[in-house]
């Protein structure tokens, strides 16, 4: 296996050794963290989410994002969390904004009034289907995909724009080589940062790096962390969205059903030894999908040595 070297530049050393951290080790250079984070869709669920942001807020990350729901359903609500991060914590907030059930003019004027707010950092996404369509149907008169959106949003401003990548391919893409082609164009049209999908076995990130930076792709490609506490949940959503669950997950949490406070507890140490490896190997920006859980997120940081500002 082939492995990226650590001077910065992503070359890959095709006789580099793997590099195994012991347990607690202090890792080989300092990480960095993002958090994503979902909008509110009750009273209850906003004040989890503010509980969950004055939490993680002290971590001092890079950034956090907020998502969109199917469909482009939580639109407002997303814009008004961003705004309010913004406006009432030192975060650097990015909002999601993708093509889906939206004119070209709508989303314009969406990525106008972030600009007007402050908000400069956009995560341009296709988006999933809304509820009931199983496949992507481009609006007549919107945004067809994300490259179109990237394009789109750089003759409104000099947005920083974040797009997703697909490890694993994304499931609608004909091929591996056509999705990491479609990730170039999306960094041609002017993205300057990915993310991942979450993935959980390290080698796919891995052979995905090799095949980033073997196509000439040199911006960085962060890998989106999902710490899991519910295997029947992941599993559910990884057939949509394309991310496979090795065997031994489920051997890990086997037996742990009703024993939620020991699922978080193996969450935790799974998703920090994930991280753990990658940083063995160079990698040194990490993106949580918290699900507005803070304490899990929280731990596993803080194994990571990524502590209170």
């Amino acid at each position: 296996m082939r492995a990226y070297d650590h001077d910065g530049t992503g070359n890959i050393q095709a006789d580099a050794p793997r590099l195994v951290l012991p347990v607690a080790t202090v890792l080989p250079g300092p990480v960095s963290v993002s958090f994503e984070f979902f909008p509110p869709k009750t009273e209850q669920m906003g004040e989890t989410l503010w509980a969950c942001i004055r939490r993680l807020e002290p971590l001092a990350p890079r950034f956090v994002s907020v998502t969109y729901g199917a469909g482009g359903g939580t639109r407002e609500r997303t814009h008004d969390t961003v705004v309010r991060i913004a406006r009432e914590t030192s975060l650097r907030p990015a909002a999601h904004l993708t093509c889906i059930g939206a004119t070209r003019a709508e989303v314009d004027t969406i990525a106008r009034r972030y600009w007007d707010a402050g908000i400069h950092h956009i995560v341009a996404l296709r988006g999933d289907p809304p509820d009931g369509q199983s496949r992507h149907v481009p609006h007549a008169d919107g945004y067809a995909y994300a490259v179109d959106l990237v394009r789109g949003l750089k003759t409104i401003a000099d947005f920083e724009i974040t797009v997703a990548a697909y490890p694993e391919s994304h499931p609608e893409a004909p091929s591996a080589a056509f999705d990491l082609n479609n990730l170039k164009r999306k960094i041609d049209a002017g993205a300057t940062r990915a993310i991942t999908q979450y993935f959980f076995d390290v080698n796919i990130y891995r052979r995905f790096m090799d095949k980033v930076r073997a196509a000439g792709i040199s911006i960085p490609v962060v890998p989106g962390i999902l710490p899991v506490t519910n295997v029947a949940t992941v599993l559910k959503f990884s057939r949509t969205c394309g991310a496979s669950v090795p065997a031994w997950m489920h051997t890990l949490f086997d037996g742990l059903d009703a024993d939620p406070e020991t699922r978080r507890l193996v969450a935790a140490v799974l998703a920090a030894e994930q991280c753990r490896a990658l940083a063995a190997e160079g990698v040194e920006h990490f993106h949580f999908y918290t699900l507005n859980r803070a304490d899990l997120v929280f731990a596993i940081c803080h194994i990571l040595g990524v502590r209170k500002q």
